[in-house]
């Protein structure tokens, strides 16, 4: 059987959850577990952060899965509803939503009764500079007054744009737009932080911290580590070797020709390719992980295979490869492959299997 595998670490993503107890001890956690938890598995990592205090989605389908898995912790969508039919399931299931326009208030507003009887919390999106969602300030005070009137518990929340930026001006726009609205607002629930805001600003954490990308052992920020940061990865990505060759100097690998030894040289094929989800252009060199030695990828990732240098190294048919894990970082891949490890996590295919360590 071809061996394309992922491992999740259940220990490692307990770890992580830790860590974000230990840099917001006073505020309650939102893991955000929308997209696959990343891609990593819904139902594996929500045995694994049991302990969270809530967990955070994109939309009602994502909400319903953790609901007829049995969790019973409160849930957010942190886009909102899409449409008013939606109301009904979500107070039937106990689950909060985000408001970000005028239209979701009016929907929120008429089923009101229902909505308040189950003691739902309302989160408000403030749109303090990233302008995707949300309301401006100079609307959204009156916007919380009118849901607090109406019987409504409020979380004032924003995101920020530019939290893994060291020095960017519009951090401070962003972090000072939302200490007034909230002090126009109070009393109050409060939400900003996401991973890198958790890390950077304590002081905002407020009642909500939202961890996402920090959960699963990827770091938020392009000049530190996971190392740096004292979280653990949560997915193991691997392949087999399932050829090797002998080439001699000026014979190349691959479509296109694109690599060319300058030397005798023993390659390995791996049992990975696009069609699992492994990146295909790389502009700077990529390398796996054999055996805790790094080695170089050569030549253009193929649907289902790709070639590494092994020469020197000490291989066989069948052993073991690290895509990404522990030892190379997705993190480390996603650079080279000119991305971010958020987008190589959630796009991997279905086609390894997955195993829960």
């Amino acid at each position: 059987m071809r061996q394309a595998t992922v491992y999740i670490d259940s220990k490692a993503l307990q770890y992580n959850l830790n860590r974000v107890k230990q840099l917001a001890p006073t505020a309650k956690i939102v893991s955000m577990v929308k997209a696959n938890a990343y891609g990593h598995g819904v139902k594996d990592c929500l045995a694994a952060l049991s302990s969270t205090d809530a967990f955070g989605v994109a939309c009602l389908q994502e909400a319903l899965e953790i609901r007829e898995l049995g969790y019973l912790q409160p849930v957010t969508l942190i886009e909102g509803i899409f449409n008013a039919d939606e109301m009904t399931t979500v107070i039937e299931n106990n689950i909060e939503v985000l408001v970000h326009h005028s239209v979701q208030v009016e929907w929120l507003l008429e089923y009101k009764q229902q909505y308040i009887a189950k003691d739902l919390k309302v989160w408000v999106k403030l749109n303090s500079g990233m302008n995707r969602l949300g309301f401006k300030a100079s609307e959204i005070v009156d916007v919380i007054h009118s849901l607090k009137a109406a019987g409504f518990t409020c979380v004032l929340a924003m995101h920020f744009a530019n939290a893994d930026a060291e020095d960017h001006p519009l951090n401070e726009q962003q972090k000072n737009q939302f200490l007034q609205v909230k002090q126009a607002c109070e009393p109050i629930l409060a939400s900003c932080c996401n991973s890198a805001a958790i890390f950077k600003w304590p002081e905002l954490n407020f009642d909500y911290v939202r961890p996402g990308i920090m959960l699963y052992g990827t770091s938020p920020f392009a000049n530190k580590s996971v190392h740096d940061l004292d979280i653990q990865p949560v997915m193991t990505f691997t392949a087999e070797i399932i050829a090797l060759n002998h080439i001699q100097a000026g014979e190349s690998v691959g479509y296109g020709s694109t690599f060319t030894a300058e030397q005798a040289m023993d390659i390995a094929i791996i049992s990975i390719g696009y069609g699992d989800g492994y990146p295909r252009a790389f502009p700077k060199q990529n390398y796996v992980s054999i055996q805790g030695q790094k080695t170089r990828v050569i030549g253009r990732v193929s649907m289902d295979m790709i070639a590494v240098d092994v020469t020197n190294l000490n291989v066989a048919l069948g052993t073991a490869v690290e895509l990404w894990g522990k030892d190379r970082l997705v993190d480390d891949v996603a650079e080279a492959n000119g991305t971010i490890g958020y987008e190589l996590l959630c796009r991997l295919s279905a086609r390894p299997v997955r195993k829960q360590i």
